[in-house]
């Protein structure tokens, strides 16, 4: 039976993916920092892990004990991730830092933990959640989209590192997708940048993230890492979930300006 980790597995696409991954006939570690929120997939028959992605020690000790108790993982699902927004200008740069720790630094050392036992059995996949915030950008998200268009390179860069070694390297974009992200991301904004010189930015950007109520499922992301993971020959990358491919092909066909414009106006219908 093959083997798969899932990072940010207590809740949303995490937690979707865990359970589809275990239905598709995967003995699955879902990997997160708070273990009682993952007592559902435990439940299940998901095997939980306290992981947290900024501490090394506790990565490094998570890959063991999978290897420990099954001896391979084939499958590693990069979910873990937030977004934290707030003007340039306002954000402090230990928040910045904090930021490109869980979402760029965790899933590289989680690579460094893993990649050696898949090329050691010629096969494997690792699989990293980007979004298509790794493709567009927006007011108010540079550090967002900072990491998430540093996990696209990385990922680039990777798949053909580990293409001689029989590993994949897969990039999913989500679009707008029904989960905490949204709330936080409003939440660190408005602390943020919310009473200063971009208060009205933060007003349209707010009411922009408030249309999440038409976003799509956890799970449509979750079955397209599952289709990643099963595929042959997997393609590079999977946009899924609301907005994801007219955006992404928005930003393919547009200048710079023209997406300024789109993206501006946009947004001032919210205000």
């Amino acid at each position: 039976m093959k083997v798969a980790l899932v990072t940010g597995a207590s809740s949303g696409i995490g937690e979707a993916t865990a359970q589809e991954l275990q239905k598709a006939g995967y003995t699955v570690y879902a990997a997160a920092r708070r273990v009682r929120r993952m007592e559902g997939l435990a439940a299940k028959g998901v095997r939980v892990l306290e992981m947290d992605v900024t501490d090394d020690g506790s990565m490094t000790e998570g890959v063991k004990k999978i290897i420990a108790e099954t001896g391979r993982i084939d499958v590693l699902v990069n979910n873990a991730g937030y977004g934290s927004y707030g003007a340039v200008e306002d954000v402090p740069l230990d928040e910045a830092r904090y930021q490109f720790e869980v979402n760029v630094f965790g899933l590289a050392r989680l690579v460094q933990l893993v990649s050696p036992h898949m090329r050691e059995a010629g096969r494997g996949r690792i699989i990293n959640v980007s979004s298509i915030g790794g493709r567009i950008y927006e007011p108010l998200g540079a550090w967002y989209h900072s990491t998430k268009f540093a996990v696209e390179g990385l990922s680039d860069s990777l798949r053909l590192e580990l293409k001689p070694f029989g590993v994949d390297v897969v990039v999913i974009q989500p679009g707008g997708i029904k989960t905490e992200w949204g709330g936080i991301a409003v939440e660190n904004l408005e602390k943020t940048s919310g009473g200063g010189a971009y208060a009205e930015q933060v007003k349209q950007l707010a009411g922009f993230f408030s249309q999440m109520d038409r976003a799509s499922e956890p799970k449509v992301i979750a079955d397209v890492i599952v289709k990643a993971a099963e595929a042959r020959r997997p393609r590079t990358r999977y946009a899924a979930g609301f907005g994801a491919r007219p955006v992404l092909f928005a930003r393919r066909v547009l200048s710079d300006r023209a997406f300024d414009a789109l993206f501006l106006g946009a947004m001032r219908r919210f205000a």
